[in-house]
């Protein structure tokens, strides 16, 4: 892979590496100590034997020729192995290393003829930029034309859509700014601040149910939806799709510690049903808040700080320039204005426009609402699965759901407190149930850190039938 300064070489040298240093450890951990008895040529650890062969399968389903990208691509997949060692050893996170493959392939691929059409624009209309002109018309059919409540409902909706994606796009330019650890805590505290946005002026509006359920939803979303759309984009492409088994586990650990946090309030309130019995349920909720939120920040602490490393936690790469931090910072305050004022139109409307429809305020909060909200985190996911970035698709789906359940909920109780609202986390047993189920499912699909479509549709199947069941709950 590196000699003769072939390609290997200046893509280590590009991540700040020597390429000298690094094929001397590479051979020394890749070939046996003594020779073959008959020739010069050292033979090859059944470690490095699987290496080169899960290089050439990734060479094939990708119809390339092997090259030493694909080997690259292979020694990355190996958490525990030497490249991996190299790497932290350095401070390079294994994201960003295939990231740089990546771009390399892409050159290459480019070197060989494959150019865009002659007379073709290179720019295309953004499908932001269209849905961008929902945010007007939102506001025009509620304040103008006093449309009917389905209408208005409709296009805030897709008014929140380009939203999102602006809000999620400078968070991520602007974590690029910053450095890993800043980066880490600002898309932490921005990962879901649409949804919080709506949630908070769902809040406002006395729809406490509507909060609930809402919370619930995109737990399941990201669990099942996300990551169920991921494995089946990554698996078109690969046969095996393989990930960070820790990063999984710990996410797996982390979504049971909210189960719990669900479940001890709803069995209080089913032990005392009586009235008198609401203001402790009330500070129970308060309680359990608090250690949800003082654990999510210790988390931040060791995958971020502590153990870092060892998770090769990373930001979804941006496309294109990495902007100012003054434009990141403009983007992200218009797009939190935009949101903000989407939200309260679509609130509004959504009891009505449910009602037209024949949704009930369950399924609305399971399932649209939800899938409003994280509809950019969810493209973002399945792109980078299918461009073989298994690690980030699961902390995008993975990391969201415990961004929710730890932070996002807890801080919606609180709110309540401010707003006048008894919000607890006392939520309906089926939403406990479905949250439960769903996360043993997850659990048990990617604690072995291997996975392939179906197991994606697997994923899809239980998130279909939840969202039947919430269609007629009533």
């Amino acid at each position: 892979m590196l000699r003769d300064g072939g390609p290997a070489a200046a893509l280590f040298t590009a991540l700040g590496l020597n390429s000298g240093v690094v094929q001397e450890k590479l051979e020394a951990s890749g070939r046996r100590a003594k020779q073959n008895p008959g020739g010069e040529e050292l033979a090859y650890t059944s470690h490095a034997k699987r290496m080169i062969e899960a290089a050439s399968k990734e060479a094939r389903e990708s119809g390339t020729a092997l090259s030493a990208e694909h080997l690259l691509l292979a020694a990355l997949q190996e958490p525990r192995g030497t490249v991996a060692k190299i790497l932290a050893e350095a401070g390079v996170s294994a994201e960003r290393a295939k990231t740089v493959v990546y771009e390399s392939l892409k050159r290459r691929a480019g070197d060989s003829g494959r150019r865009p059409a002659a007379g073709r624009s290179p720019r295309r209309l953004s499908w932001r930029a269209v849905l961008l002109l929902a945010l007007p018309t939102s506001i025009l059919l509620e304040y103008l034309f006093h449309a009917p409540a389905l209408a208005v409902f409709v296009t805030a909706c897709l008014g929140v859509l380009p939203l999102a994606g602006y809000m999620g796009e400078a968070t991520e330019h602007l974590a690029h700014r910053t450095g890993p650890t800043i980066g880490g805590l600002l898309n932490a505290t921005f990962g879901n601040a649409a949804e919080l946005i709506i949630s908070i002026v769902a809040l406002q509006a006395g729809l406490v149910s509507l909060v609930k359920a809402s919370i619930t939803g995109s737990i399941l979303g990201n669990l099942l939806l996300i990551l169920g759309l991921a494995f089946v984009a990554g698996g078109t492409r690969r046969s095996e799709l393989r990930f960070n088994r820790t990063s999984a586990g710990l996410s797996a650990g982390m979504l049971t510690l909210a189960v719990v946090g669900l479940v001890l309030p709803a069995l209080f309130h089913a032990l005392h049903p009586e009235q008198t019995a609401r203001l402790s349920e009330l500070r129970m909720s308060e309680a359990v808040a608090v250690i949800l939120i003082l654990t999510y920040g210790l988390s931040l602490l060791f995958s971020l700080k502590t153990h870092r490393r060892l998770l090769s936690a990373d930001a979804a790469p941006t496309e294109g320039p990495a902007w100012g931090v003054g434009k990141a910072i403009l983007t992200l305050g218009l797009a939190t204005v935009g949101v903000a004022v989407e939200s309260e139109l679509l609130v509004h409307a959504v009891t009505e426009a449910g009602q037209t429809l024949g949704l009930t305020e369950a399924f609305l909060g399971l399932i649209i609402i939800p899938i409003i909200g994280n509809a950019a985190e969810h493209a973002t996911a399945v792109v980078v699965a299918r461009k073989g970035k298994m690690d980030l698709a699961l902390q995008i789906a993975l990391g969201s759901s415990t961004q929710i359940a730890l932070l996002v909920a807890p801080l919606l109780v609180f709110c309540g407190l401010l707003l006048g609202q008894n919000m607890d986390l006392v939520f309906t047993p089926f939403e406990v149930m479905t949250l439960g189920l769903a996360t043993i499912v997850t659990a048990i699909i990617t604690l072995d850190g291997e996975s392939h479509w179906f197991e994606g549709v697997q994923l899809l199947a239980v998130y279909g039938m939840v969202a039947v069941g919430a269609f007629f709950l009533v």
